[in-house]
């Protein structure tokens, strides 16, 4: 095994494994919002938020911090910000 390929297989590992550990937070997540009736509507002037949009915008957050890590990575590995496009 070359070590380029070592490393791709090493970088791989270690995103299957945070997409998974993200996946089943959201999970416990979505499971804590459904459970909780914190977002009750107590006076006229309080606006409800949906617990899905709570959630999905947590997990779009955590989509673009590993993007912006990625893109990171990318530019310290290979001086671009995507390899192999002038």
């Amino acid at each position: 095994m070359s070590p380029l390929l070592g490393f791709l297989v090493f970088i791989m590992l270690i995103t299957a494994s945070l997409v998974a550990y993200l996946t089943k937070q959201f999970q416990k997540e979505n499971l804590n919002y459904s459970s909780s009736s914190a977002m009750s509507n107590s006076s006229k002037n309080t606006k409800i938020i949906e617990k899905e949009k709570v959630v999905a915008e947590t997990l779009n957050g955590r989509f673009a911090m590993i993007g912006l890590i990625a893109a990171v990575g990318a530019y310290l590995t290979t001086g671009q910000i995507i390899p192999g496009f002038v």
